[in-house]
């Protein structure tokens, strides 16, 4: 017996239901831990530094209080975050996991301002928020 072919798999809703739900599950429990702690107060990963510095070197121009699709979505800019990505294959957990994030820093996860992205991305475009202080109105508004 083979393998199905891609007729007999379908969409493989299942799957995609299984990753959906992860994501949310991962982009709760960072609103969650952004609200009560704030950016600027908890690491994401054990090489936050290096991952913010490697990530401003490779991407000076990227705005990250308003993300762009472009800057993800283009052949090209996939393909230099393709291998920006690759580079931590063996140093960040779920590297390359899909993952979701806010497009607009100063709101929550919606339909409206979401998208999707590696988890390297999100780490990168997270910490680098948290440390130039663009997600402190998250935390502040959270607690006035």
């Amino acid at each position: 017996m083979g393998l199905p072919t891609a007729d007999e798999t379908g969409n493989m809703a299942e799957m995609e239901m299984q990753w959906a739900v992860k994501a949310m599950h991962h982009s709760e429990t960072y609103m969650k831990l952004l609200k009560s702690v704030g950016g600027k107060n908890f690491r994401l990963t054990p090489i936050d530094d290096e991952l913010y510095k490697d990530f401003k070197n490779n991407f000076p121009d990227l705005r990250i209080d308003k993300l762009n699709e472009d800057d993800f979505k283009t052949e090209s800019a996939k393909a230099k975050w393709r291998e920006f990505i690759n580079k931590y294959e063996n140093r960040v957990t779920d590297f390359n996991f899909g993952s979701l994030v806010r497009i607009d820093c100063k709101g929550d996860y919606t339909e409206e301002n979401t998208m999707f992205a590696m988890r390297t991305q999100f780490y990168c475009i997270e910490i680098a928020r948290n440390k130039e202080g663009l997600n402190d109105s998250i935390c502040d508004k959270d607690n006035k």
